[in-house]
């Protein structure tokens, strides 16, 4: 424990980096409409994971007090605190790679009893590289893919995990992009979330809203 986890702390509750809900309405309105994987119209495809291509069967109530229980061996209250808020502030806690450990374990027993999204039919028919980006950790995506037979279709994937910053920054879905060779004017994004919808405009990357 360092210096600044001696003492009892709290986080206070409430998400971390806020989605602007101007950014997601107006990508809803302008880039909901569905593409024909027979065209080959885009250079590169990429899919969310979790209520995207699958769900995973994740208790994020047990992931959230494992999470806060963490905080708390540390000396730190986060019992009001969310989730996301807990990730975000892990790091200046010096808990990073232990919250990270946490949720990854959830996340992959999750992934075990993921349950098949109609999305995920789409995957094999693209005729262009396909990736995927998630708020998951890296491990966990490739395990539910792999239950479903998805994993050899797919190219790419970044994981919360496999790069420095999470979705709504730009940095995954850009790096997915560029692991598939691909350039982010040419590609599209398919997500069921307002995060996803913020990042691909901030790519300047073509957005699909996945219905339902």
């Amino acid at each position: 424990m360092d210096a600044h986890t001696s003492a009892i702390c709290k986080i206070p509750g409430g998400a971390a980096s806020p989605i602007r809900s101007t950014e997601a309405a107006f990508m809803r309105d302008a880039l909901s409409a569905a593409v024909n994987p027979e065209t080959g119209e885009y250079g590169a495809v990429v899919y969310d994971l979790d209520g995207t291509l699958v769900r995973l069967a994740v208790d994020w109530d047990a992931a959230a007090s494992d999470a806060v229980a963490a905080f708390a061996d540390a000396g730190v209250d986060a019992a009001e605190a969310d989730l996301w808020s807990l990730l975000e502030t892990a790091p200046e806690y010096g808990l990073a790679a232990e919250l990270e450990a946490v949720l990854a374990d959830h996340e992959r027993r999750g992934a075990e009893d993921a349950t098949r999204l109609p999305h995920a039919d789409r995957v094999p028919e693209w005729p262009v590289p396909v990736g995927v980006c998630s708020l998951n950790a890296e491990s966990a995506c490739r395990l539910a893919l792999d239950r479903h037979g998805l994993l050899d279709h797919v190219d790419a994937v970044v994981g919360r995990d496999s790069v420095a910053t999470h979705k709504p920054d730009p940095e995954p879905l850009l790096t997915t992009i560029d692991r598939l060779g691909a350039d982010p004017s040419s590609s599209l994004f398919v997500g069921d979330s307002e995060r996803d919808a913020v990042t691909a405009e901030r790519a300047g990357v073509a957005f699909e809203w996945v219905d339902g």
